[in-house]
């Protein structure tokens, strides 16, 4: 079935590796700054992801480090 007015795969700029140079830079910055993003985001996000070590409040701690034997 043939839609009218729809170009073809060979009508399109960017079928079988025809793309312009510019498109082919345009998505390697946007790749590149995604993963920049990510890997910022990360690196800052990261100290929060870790639990805190020590477990209990002052008025009850929850873990005594003194061996009683």
């Amino acid at each position: 079935m043939r839609l009218t007015g729809e170009p073809s795969n060979e009508q399109i700029d960017d079928y079988n590796d025809k793309e312009t140079p510019k498109k082919r830079k345009t998505i390697y910055l946007i790749i590149g700054a995604l993963v920049l993003i990510g890997a910022v985001s990360f690196f800052l996000l990261k100290p929060n992801m870790m639990p805190s070590d020590y477990v209990g409040t002052t008025e009850e701690p929850g873990i005594v480090s003194k061996k009683v034997f």
